[in-house]
Order: C-alpha cells, then structure tokens, then sequence
C-alpha cells in the first residue's frame, strides 16, 4: 500500500458546506480520490459550481438545521450508492458576539449550526458507518482550543465539536467507526464576508491574521482538504480521538 496516497475507490463519502471552502477543496479531493461524493449545502447555485470541478460528485440542497435535513442527506446518499464510509462535518458558521452583544438567539443560532446539526447528522449516518466500520472528520478551528476575544461562544461551539470528536471515538471504537477532526487555521473561504465584515475590513483582518501565523500566510482550503481525506483513509486505520492543528503553527504562537 503507497503510504503517500489515498485510494478511497468504491467509497462513498458525505461532505457538508460543500458550497465553498474548504467544503468544496474537500469534495474535490475525495472525488479525486475516488471516492462517490455527496456535496451537501444551503446554496444550490454554489453546491452546483462544486459539482462542476469532477463528476463523482452529487449534490443535495439542504439546511441542516431544519428538522429532518439529516435524514435526508443520509437517505440521498444510501438511495443512490446504498452505502456510507465516511461522513465530514464542515458545515458552520462563523459569528463574532462580544459579551455586551450576546444575545439568547446568536448564541443558539450558533450553536444549532455548528453543534446540534453535526451531532443529528452524525446520528443519522450511526448504522450505515457501523455497517462499513467507516469514518467521521468533524472539522473544528483553531479557536476551539485558543481564546478568541469578541467571539467567545464561536469558540465554544467548536470547542464543543472537539469534545464531540474525543467522546464519539470512544463510544463507537468498538463498532470499527474512527473519528478524527482538524482544526484550521485562518483558511480563505467566504466566512469573512458572511459574518457582515466590509471588504476593508475582511482585508484588515486576513493581514492581521497572516501576521500572527508562524509559516507567514493564511491557509487554503486544499492545505486542509487533504488532512481531511488522509484522515478518512485506510492510512490512518489505527487513529482515532484526535483533532489536528492544520494551522500554519498558530496554536504555538504566544
């Protein structure tokens, strides 16, 4: 087996937020892989630019914090393919929320998108995963272990998706089911501009940003993409519970 490549032929991998980002770069890189893709997201214009870059890709339209969407992401996947191996929770939000800010429905908001839909759509995928002893990479941030000051409950939110991935991978260890996460980084996607920034001050802060980052640059979203597939391959077999800093060495940075 080349331990420099993954071959994911005949898996079928679910990847949320596959409008964008890191998403996309990671529904790309599976098809590229070999792997059948199910690209799901809120945007069915943005979901279909992603189909376009390969053909095994597939997409599905979904909020997935409405009641049911998972089932029906889990559901498309196993109708069409008739199996799962993996399953990768990129879907999120970002929300900067100072204290004197916080209110009951930002921080549920928040919450319901970046916890409560990957824990249901986890859920939803538990009996195929466990029939194919296959895998979930939750995807995390590097404020889910770093304060962030001005958005304390986003960096809960994905502190919380941290727990889940430890506490998930000892619960279902038994059944063959890995789960892993990464945590990138400052990565170029649309978040910026989604949370209400300007376009000075989404500029302002990538610079800001880029200047506290060791390696010198923000990431891309294939630098995270392809720690999202080797995670998922039959490469890392003997790995579960962890989340890896795909950061630029920020989580070292004082």
């Amino acid at each position: 087996m080349d331990p420099t490549s993954s071959d994911l032929s005949g898996h079928v991998v679910i990847v949320t937020g596959a409008g964008s980002g890191i998403g996309r770069a990671s529904a790309e890189a599976f098809a590229h892989a070999g792997a059948k893709v199910l690209g799901v997201g809120r945007r069915a214009e943005a979901l279909a630019e992603t189909a376009a870059r390969h053909p095994a890709i597939v997409i599905h339209a979904a909020d997935l914090a409405e009641t049911g969407a998972a089932e029906s992401v889990v559901d498309s996947a196993l109708r069409r393919w008739g199996r799962l191996d993996v399953l990768v929770n990129n879907a999120g939000i970002f929300t900067g929320m100072p204290l004197a800010d916080t209110s009951a429905e930002g921080v549920e908001r928040l919450f319901a998108v970046n916890v409560v839909a990957p824990s249901l759509l986890a859920r939803a995928a538990l009996k195929p995963l466990r029939e194919s002893r296959g895998a979930i990479v939750n995807v995390s941030s590097t404020f889910g272990h770093r304060p962030l000051a001005g958005a304390a409950h986003y960096g809960a939110s994905k502190a919380a998706v941290e727990s889940l991935t430890r506490s998930w991978a000892l619960e279902l260890a038994p059944d063959g089911v890995r789960v892993n996460a990464v945590a990138p980084g400052p990565t170029e996607s649309e978040a910026l501009a989604s949370a209400g920034l300007s376009p000075e001050e989404v500029d302002r802060v990538k610079a800001a940003e880029a200047e506290r980052i060791p390696l010198g640059r923000r990431g891309q979203p294939a630098d995270v993409a392809a720690w999202i597939v080797r995670l998922a391959d039959s490469h890392a077999a003997w790995l579960t519970g962890q989340v890896l800093a795909v950061d630029g060495g920020l989580a070292l940075a004082a």
